[in-house]
């Protein structure tokens, strides 16, 4: 098995240098105009995931998969490091990051497993001072503030409980809102809340959230589809009879 893995793996290397070579499209980019890509494809992989499409699942992570080795290609390209030296890195990074396993650190759960990580990252060498050091601004809202609130657990500063309650609370500020900055302000406060709620249950608030948007979208196409057998164009309808679409499509989605 290792074999065949190792075969397929050169195959794909060999396949990206011809492509880099002669491909006029791949002959022009630069890392900076591949990682939307990378990030595009990362986004797929993740649907795939979630979607429990196992075939799927195979054909995103090809492509992540190569995006890996077109990007390793061009570091090559200017003698700044290799596939096999991406390899070789997070070979070290993962050993160094599991004592537990490969060294005399004794755990009693997956939550020790992550603050032992994150104590670990703080000491490696190029990382930024501070909690919040290393945490990408330009990172999507939803894993921006995972990842800030993860941060913050790691010091200790964390509930014991998962806070429902801070939800509820953000919620009755938002509602006493009065002037449109504090309308900002508050709305993210509800939604860092419910990130927070989220981080405790162990759910990823960015797929919860796309699939909810998901569910949302199904059942609007399903009211629009049944007021269109009943005759009525979805858009000249009143918000009342919308909603009552609505609520029939998501009866019948939920059979």
């Amino acid at each position: 098995m290792e074999s065949a893995g190792g075969d397929a793996v050169a195959r794909l290397d060999e396949l990206t240098r011809k492509l880099r070579r002669e491909c006029p499209w791949d002959r022009e980019q630069d890392e900076r105009s591949i990682v939307p890509h990378t990030v595009g494809e990362a986004y797929e992989l993740a649907a795939a995931a979630h979607s429990g499409d196992d075939a799927k699942l195979v054909d995103e992570l090809g492509d992540v998969l190569f995006q890996v080795h077109f990007l390793s290609l061009l570091l090559e390209e200017r003698g700044s490091g290799s596939l096999a030296e991406v390899a070789d890195h997070v070979h070290a990074k993962l050993v160094r990051r599991h004592p537990h396993i490969f060294g005399e650190t004794e755990v009693e759960s997956s939550g020790e497993v992550l603050k032992n990580w994150d104590q670990i990252k703080k000491g490696e060498d190029g990382r930024e001072p501070g909690i919040f050091g290393d945490v990408p601004e330009n990172l999507p809202g939803p894993l921006y503030a995972l990842k800030t609130q993860r941060r913050a657990a790691s010091t200790g500063f964390d509930f014991d409980h998962v806070p429902y309650d801070g939800v509820t609370g953000e919620l009755e500020e938002l509602e006493a809102a009065k002037t449109r900055e504090e309308v900002f302000h508050e709305v993210g406060d509800v939604l860092f809340a419910a990130i927070n709620v989220a981080r405790k249950l162990k759910v990823d608030p960015e797929l919860a959230l796309r699939a909810s948007a998901d569910r949302f979208q199904e059942r609007v196409e399903g009211a629009e589809e049944i007021a269109k057998r009943d005759g009525k164009a979805w858009d000249a309808l009143d918000t009342e009879a919308q909603l009552g679409y609505y609520t029939r499509a998501r009866t019948l989605l939920e059979r």
